[in-house]
């Protein structure tokens, strides 16, 4: 079973698939070498020191590792490439097809529309109906409501799982941002099963979606959608379940009244109760999802491991008490047994129910694992039933090896496993005797994990014992069971929701402590696993001279910081945010992040998602955060940045009252030193005469780009031009200013309006880097800005290909995170050329 964990492993690292020839021939020599362990005579060979016979029960052990890795790893890559044969064929890759499929998953509202899942049935190409294309079994595509494609665009319509579509659907292969300690998309939706991701094309020039039939497909999604709809219903909630625009919730207040405090409320706790009913954890606001995760109880509001193990005790339990009644089914089956398959199978039934999640899934088949060793009749020790538990997950999905979730949960179940907590002290009441067990049972979980949590994570609930002290039995006891007793009478929800608002209450009080949240820098690995094994030593039931030994493994973790540019040197990170900008410049002691990425949404924008984290993981403290100029693609994620950032002085060419925090004009012949390091503004101008100049200003912002050259002791320098066009770019060629650089963020994303010849050619630069999104719709960059910088011997990457660039003035080697970290799951990347 080891061999089966190492297997899975090795396999996983693989940057791209071998050929099925390799993967037949590991799968022959796992099955020959579990055949020679596995010879007769091989299991009453016992260990008897480093003699004739203790070395070949070593060699046998050997053999069945290496066997069972090579056996897995060759099982793993077959599945891998059994299904990338299905990928999408990229000559279709942004065409218009014509596709008929089903909805297989209740959809999703999101603020600009709807997300929902497709099984295609028939496709062909738009213009060309008699030429049918093959498409994946499973798509993920949006259907906008915001009118992206044209003015008049229709709103999508209501949809339900289980329909027949005719949709006109443009597609693209996965692709999601690379940047350090980031979320993998790819690999999210690689496990899903998804291997395309589009739109719905419903403008004037396509033709009409059209419903063709209500079919009986997808029961469960079905009656899950029902379900949620009910529970809105129910609580009062109606359609604000939605994420509205926010102009769209503007008119609606304004016709109906703003929304009470008391709404909110109802509304946020209406959404716990979806979640933990149907699974459907967006239904969980995001203000909520920020308070569960500062107090550590986000693993209680979804469908995890923890729900799915209590279920299938209280069914078994249930079970078991009535099948006693009857002698003749206990003649016919122990009623122990029967209780025990029953409870697994309703719990299959009820992961089923929420939606079949990857962490449901993972308790399904450990569940079933332990309850087929049981039935065996099998008693092993706690090791091996944990490893049998891993090994059978793994074989059912090879990839949730790379998910958090996994580690946490066997590591978790490991640890009650090795501390034999169970047992009610002698002495004790049966009462008393409960409760100790649990608080023990739950700081030795939090102590255990925290390493773990903060290697994974970066962060780490300080009130997090506190929190789940009242939490866990209150969610799992009272909250749970009357979220799910309601699909039998639903009067009952109205209750749960009341018990979500109380917990609600108790944990914003927690999150709203000082220092409720422990955030550090990503570590090593290595320090991390020390870090773990530290309090292991901690929890273990051994004499406190052996448990104190773990604290100093401790430390290295806690003190961790990452490596800086030396003095005089600085270093540039230019971020993976899709249609937008971000450049992270450190030096010595200090940072500026130059621009802060897009909004991609009225609810999501790159400074939650990508800055904040990235910024956390390498323990940045921002001492300046610089706007090119006013475009959201270019401030989309300020705000959300400085509210984990308040200490940042903000300077950009943006009009006041953008942003909460005051913001500095930027103007050239600003110029300051940090570190050895001068960094220098040469664009724009400031005005003539300021009185005057203020409405002039407002023209377009592109003109008003920040223009910042950052130049090292050594004289190696990079320079950040924001969306300059001709017009600007010939004024610094005019001006005489030192342009030259080693290191150009290429304008305007590649536009051809921008790197005009006159200005690369006082540039000048090694390397030249594109921000832009993988198949913007803008075209950036554009074919004859790339052949400009091709002629001139300018080496160009894009963030697209290369994913987070990074680049040290030291060495001027540019390092791109898509090529260092790349796996077959995900689209190649591509080192600047």
């Amino acid at each position: 079973m080891l061999g089966c964990l190492l297997g899975v492993a090795l396999q996983l690292q693989q940057p791209a698939l071998s050929a099925p020839l390799v993967y037949g021939l590991l799968l022959l020599a796992g099955c020959a070498l579990a055949g020679l362990a596995l010879l007769p005579g091989a299991g009453r060979a016992r260990w008897v020191g480093v003699g004739p016979r203790g070395w070949r029960q070593a060699g046998r052990w050997l053999a069945m590792l290496l066997g069972a890795a090579a056996l897995l790893a060759g099982l793993c890559g077959l599945r891998a490439l059994a299904f990338a044969s299905q990928a999408l064929d990229p000559a279709l890759q942004g065409r218009d097809l014509r596709v008929t499929a089903l909805v297989t998953a209740m959809p999703q509202p999101r603020a600009d529309g709807w997300r929902l899942r497709l099984a295609p049935e028939s496709a062909h190409l738009a213009d060309a109906p008699a030429h049918p294309v093959r498409l994946p079994p499973l798509l993920d595509v949006s259907w906008y409501a915001d009118g992206r494609e044209a003015a008049d665009r229709p709103p999508p319509p209501t949809l339900r799982a289980g329909e027949r579509w005719q949709l006109t659907l443009r597609l693209k292969a996965p692709h999601g941002a690379r940047n350090p300690q980031g979320f993998d998309y790819e690999l999210w939706l690689w496990e899903q099963g998804v291997q395309a991701t589009g739109y719905v094309r419903a403008g004037p020039a396509q033709a009409a979606p059209q419903r063709l039939a209500a079919t009986w497909q997808y029961p469960v999604e079905q009656l899950r959608q029902r379900v949620r709809d009910a529970i809105w219903q129910r609580l009062g909630a109606g359609p604000a379940q939605l994420e509205v625009q926010a102009d769209m919730q503007a008119d609606m207040q304004a016709e109906t009244g703003p929304e009470t405090q008391a709404d909110v409320a109802r509304r946020r706790a209406a959404g716990v109760v979806v979640a933990l009913v149907t699974g459907d954890q967006r239904a969980i606001d995001r203000a909520d999802w920020d308070i569960f995760r500062i107090t550590g109880v986000a693993h209680l509001m979804s469908i995890s491991g923890l729900h799915i193990t209590l279920f299938a005790w209280l069914a078994a339990a249930l079970l078991q008490a009535a099948w006693r009644r009857s002698a003749r089914l206990c003649l016919c089956w122990p009623a122990p047994q029967a209780a025990l398959v029953g409870g697994v199978l309703l719990a299959a039934g009820y992961a089923l129910f929420s939606g079949w999640g990857v962490p449901a899934q993972r308790t399904v088949w450990m569940l079933a694992s332990v309850a087929l060793l049981r039935l065996s009749g099998r008693r092993w020790p706690w090791p091996q039933v944990w490893l049998l538990a891993c090994t059978v997950v793994l074989l059912a999905d090879p990839w949730a090896l790379l998910q958090a979730g996994f580690w946490l949960s066997f590591v978790a179940i490991g640890i009650l496993f090795a501390t034999d907590l169970g047992a009610v002290p002698h002495g004790q009441s049966r009462a008393i005797g409960y409760f100790v067990s649990v608080l023990r049972e739950q700081w030795v979980v939090t102590v255990a994990l925290s390493p773990l949590t903060l290697l994974l994570f970066g962060q780490m609930s300080v009130v997090g014992l506190l929190a789940n002290l009242l939490a866990i039995p209150w969610t799992t006891l009272v909250l749970t069971p009357l979220a799910l007793l309601g699909l039998l009478w639903s009067p009952l929800w109205q209750a749960a929701a009341w018990c979500a608002q109380l917990l609600g209450l108790w944990l914003q009080w927690l999150a709203a402590w000082p220092g409720a949240q422990l955030t550090l820098p990503a570590a090593p690995l290595v320090l991390g696993l020390a870090a773990l094994c530290g309090a292991l030593l901690l929890v273990l039931r051994l004499p406190w001279g052996w448990r104190l030994l773990g604290l100093p493994l401790l430390l290295p973790l806690l003190l961790w910081q990452p490596l800086r540019p030396p003095p005089g040197q600085f270093e540039l990170l230019a971020a993976d945010v899709g249609q937008g900008q971000a450049v992270l410049v450190r030096t010595a002691s200090h940072s500026l992040l130059y621009d802060a990425g897009p909004r991609y949404s009225s609810s999501s924008d790159a400074g939650e998602r990508v800055l904040v984290p990235l910024l956390q993981a390498l323990g940045e403290r921002l001492d300046w955060l610089l706007l090119s100029h006013g475009d959201s693609d270019h401030t989309g994620g300020a705000a959300a940045l400085l509210a984990q950032q308040p200490q940042a002085r903000v300077l950009g060419s943006i009009d006041p009252g953008r942003l909460p925090a005051s913001v500095q004009p930027c103007q050239a012949g600003q110029r300051w030193q940090w570190d050895g390091v001068w960094f220098t503004i040469l664009h724009p101008a400031p005005p003539a005469d300021p009185a005057a100049a203020g409405p002039a200003r407002k023209g377009r912002t592109n003109a008003r780009s920040c223009v910042l050259r950052i130049q090292d002791a050594a004289g190696r320098a990079a320079l950040l031009v924001g969306d300059i066009e001709r017009a600007q770019e010939a004024e610094l060629v005019a001006s005489g200013a030192d342009l030259a650089a080693d290191w150009l963020l290429v304008p305007h994303h590649g536009s051809k309006t921008s790197s005009s010849p006159a200005f690369l050619d006082a540039v000048r630069p090694r390397l030249g880097l594109v921000q832009a999104g993988w198949r913007n719709r803008f075209g950036h960059p554009a074919p004859e800005v790339v052949q400009r910088y091709q002629e001139r011997g300018i080496a160009l990457a894009q963030t697209p290909l290369c994913g987070a660039a990074r680049w040290s003035s030291g060495d001027a080697r540019l390092d791109c995170q898509r090529v260092a970290g790349q796996r077959y799951w995900q689209q190649p990347g591509q080192l600047p050329r």
